[in-house]
């Protein structure tokens, strides 16, 4: 079984062990539920080295039925095709602006929001252009399970300022693109998204 598919079992058992705790009826199904809920933090620890607080803190148990997390990037085109990216201030590599849907900001709000944040350009929102499933992407591993959406934008300000929890804005060829923070965006994922966008096929793509 390779890293990837691992990872992937081992978070659906701790969301099976999630929905345990939250409907068993008595102390022996609860406390054979902490039990698997420790047997997958600490395999999750020696898989991806997180290490168990940050593991905890990750995974930590939901009132509510557990779901996917949601991550929301926009891609947004200069006059001459280049493609606006954000320097991640954690990696220092490069990667579309966004984040984590904002609870209370339609998705469509939060990739506005998320833009002008960390580019300081305002933009609208043509199309939700693709939703990737994370699991079925070579990113690296990562403990939550995620959506993400990506959205075409277009540009209604052109200066560009970045903001603070980003180390740099610029726009980017396609041909030359920086070194791209693989826990957000693939190369491969702005190549499909950006030729989609020059070819004017705006039909989401799923996968």
């Amino acid at each position: 079984m390779d890293t990837g598919t691992l990872l992937d079992s081992l978070k659906r058992l701790k969301a099976i062990a999630d929905v345990g705790l939250l409907y068993c009826q008595n102390g022996f199904d609860r406390e054979r539920y902490e039990e698997v809920h420790e047997i997958v933090f600490n395999l999750l620890n020696g898989l991806t080295g997180y290490g168990l607080p940050s593991l905890a803190l990750s995974f930590a148990q939901t009132p509510d039925y557990p779901t996917a997390k949601v991550d929301i990037r926009g891609i947004t085109l200069s006059a001459d095709n280049n493609i606006l990216l954000v320097k991640e201030a954690t990696d220092g590599k490069w990667s579309l602006p966004g984040g984590w849907a904002d609870i209370g900001y339609s998705p469509m709000e939060t990739v506005i929001k998320e833009t002008k944040e960390e580019t300081g350009i305002d933009v609208e929102v043509h199309s939700l252009i693709a939703v990737f499933d994370k699991r079925l992407h070579p990113h690296p591993p990562h403990p939550d399970y995620v959506y993400k959406m990506v959205f075409y934008c277009q540009p209604v300000s052109a200066e560009i300022s970045h903001g603070f929890d980003v180390a740099g804005a610029a726009f980017f060829d396609l041909e030359n693109l920086p070194a791209l923070s693989e826990e957000r965006i693939l190369k491969s994922q702005v190549e499909l998204v950006f030729n989609k966008i020059m070819s004017g096929d705006f039909k989401t793509y799923f996968e």
